[in-house]
């Protein structure tokens, strides 16, 4: 491991979002520019926000919780994770949170992309429009009562739809607190 680990970097390849690099026998994916990742936790009232979208590199439509890029467009290089969490919560359920709290960063897949997200937990949340995302995004939503979670996701699991890991942290008992 060490041999990889003082490899130096390669850029295999780079696009406007992505970026594949070698280190050493390594390969693996990062956010060009920097770019990091939100994924909002909406718990309140004993419901949890998620939304539903066509993923291209699954295939499928998937359940999320939702989530957004930090900086990605431009005039918002610099953009700090609380705020772009704000953004894409309205943007994608049509929720507006009173507050944002950092539960800290976290890794998905750490032994194939570099990409870090922010988990951000939504306090105070207030209907404000329908969600569905941007033009260029068909985005479901779903108020799903915790006490239903497992049952709804069986249900969307046996229609065939993928299911993003950070939902397996909402079915740990005891993972969520309402306070």
């Amino acid at each position: 491991m060490a041999a990889d680990q003082d490899a130096p970097e390669q850029i295999v390849w780079q696009g406007k979002y992505l970026i594949t690099k070698k280190r050493g026998r390594w390969e693996y994916v990062g956010r060009a520019r920097g770019i990091r990742a939100a994924a909002i936790l909406a718990v309140e009232d004993g419901h949890v926000l998620l939304v539903e979208q066509y993923r291209v590199p699954l295939g499928k439509v998937c359940l999320e919780l939702p989530a957004g890029l930090i900086g990605d467009d431009e005039g918002l290089e610099g953009e700090e994770a609380e705020a772009a969490a704000t953004r894409e919560l309205e943007e994608e359920t049509g929720y507006r949170a009173e507050r944002m709290e950092s539960c800290g960063e976290f890794f998905s897949s750490p032994g194939m992309v570099s990409e870090s997200f922010t988990l951000m937990r939504a306090r105070g949340l207030t209907k404000v429009g329908d969600g569905g995302g941007t033009d260029s995004e068909d985005i479901t939503v779903h108020r799903v009562p915790l006490a239903d979670l497992p049952r709804f996701v069986a249900e969307r699991r046996a229609l065939g739809h993928g299911i993003d890991v950070r939902i397996a942290m909402l079915l740990a008992s005891g993972f969520i607190g309402e306070d």
